[in-house]
């Protein structure tokens, strides 16, 4: 397994929505640190099947899909003109283990060519009871390919990327492929970048 070296990272342009605490969202910001990373431990929670009765302490834990938002319901903030949306990943958790069970999903358009970017969101369900997206945590305009997602004991959340190093890579061939980790820190998270040290 290759040896892995971190890099902080820029939070993308404009304005996400934020993860709501108990009663309401509060904002947040992205801090890359390699520190943060260094310090993530935490066993990584496996999906849990739709109907199975998972039985936990308070804090992070897995929660059968059928307990949580679908995410084919939510509107996600995908520009697909017209393409159907397709649900690549998803993973269903109580990320704080106060009970507000969220479901993370990595989607994108569904074109028949090339390599349709992933946007990747934390769905909540609204005050309506509908689904929600509560969080971006990947923009589709970052033109990355989700490969798997999970998330940790400690509440942070995983995800293996791959993405393109200029504009003239091959949509097709990716040639990077970098783990993303959100920490939670105060009321958000932390987002770093680890990479393999070939690409350091």
């Amino acid at each position: 397994m290759a040896q892995l070296a971190a890099r902080p990272d820029e939070s993308p342009d404009g304005p996400v929505p934020a993860l709501p605490a108990h009663t309401r969202t509060r904002p947040y910001h992205w801090i890359g640190t390699a520190a943060v990373l260094a310090a993530v431990v935490g066993t990584v929670l496996a999906v849990t099947p739709a109907g199975a009765t998972v039985t936990t302490a308070n804090g992070p834990h897995a929660v059968p899909a059928a307990a949580a938002p679908d995410p084919a319901l939510a509107h996600l903030p995908l520009d697909c003109a017209g393409l159907p949306v397709k649900i690549s990943q998803s993973f269903s958790a109580d990320l704080t283990g106060n009970g507000t069970v969220a479901t993370i999903a990595a989607a994108h358009c569904d074109s028949p060519n090339g390599t349709p970017p992933d946007g990747l969101f934390v769905i909540e369900k609204g005050q309506d009871g509908r689904p929600r997206v509560a969080l971006v945590l990947i923009r589709d305009a970052e033109a990355l390919t989700v490969r798997s997602v999970a998330v940790r004991s400690d509440g942070s959340i995983s995800a293996r990327v791959d993405g393109y190093s200029s504009p003239d890579v091959p949509r097709c061939c990716a040639d990077l492929h970098e783990t993303y980790t959100w920490t939670p820190h105060g009321s958000g998270y932390v987002r770093t970048i680890s990479v393999p040290l070939s690409q350091a």
